[in-house]
């Protein structure tokens, strides 16, 4: 076996090897709910870390930051929810996809999609009658109405069914569907 002798390199060159030049971030990607869902979620974890602060470091928690926290929690969910929507994120079963002719899988997508139109629709009416009866309630250790948490819970059922209708409209348009370019996108490495 022969042996190829490496050139020596310098300290300098050796701590260069491994710098890229950083492409430039590209946010387009992301609409307004998705910063708002960003922004909850730093909220959220000032406060659970106060609340972790408080309780070990100071031996007296604060009460209102678990509550805080937990309804943070629950806005973080619904709107990334939206997010999922828009970039077909969901779980969901596409292996029959795979295993169907071409001619048949679109019809089936846009099925799909007016079932999921119909869902966000029917629970964003449903989330508006509960909103009737409880959207006036006040948090428990915290005196904020609790309908803030309910009503933007409701706007995140109302955000899907829209992003749902816009995702039929592309469907419908394009050339390629959302389902396929979601698949194109996890097979480049992308969103």
């Amino acid at each position: 076996m022969t042996e190829h002798p490496h050139a020596p390199i310098s300290v300098e060159e050796m701590a260069h090897a491994f710098e890229e030049d950083a492409a430039p971030a590209d946010l387009s990607s992301y609409a307004v709910e998705d910063w708002v869902t960003l922004a909850v979620f730093w909220g959220m974890g000032l406060s659970v870390f106060l609340q972790f602060f408080t309780r070990y470091v100071l031996n007296d928690s604060f009460a209102w930051t678990e509550e805080i926290a937990a309804n943070c929690l629950v806005i973080v969910v619904f709107l990334g929810s939206v997010m999922c929507v828009r970039t077909m994120r969901h779980i969901q079963v596409d292996l029959i996809y795979r295993f169907l002719p071409t001619r048949i899988v679109r019809p089936l997508e846009l099925v799909v999609d007016a079932v999921g139109i119909a869902f966000f629709a029917y629970i964003t009416w449903l989330m508006w009658r509960y909103l009737e009866i409880v959207g006036e309630e006040r948090m428990v250790t915290v005196d904020l109405p609790r309908g803030f948490v309910f009503y933007t819970v409701f706007a995140a059922f109302a955000l899907m069914f829209l992003r749902s209708v816009h995702n039929l409209i592309k469907d419908l348009t394009g050339a390629r569907t959302i389902r396929e370019q979601a698949q194109d996108d996890i097979h480049a490495g992308g969103i």
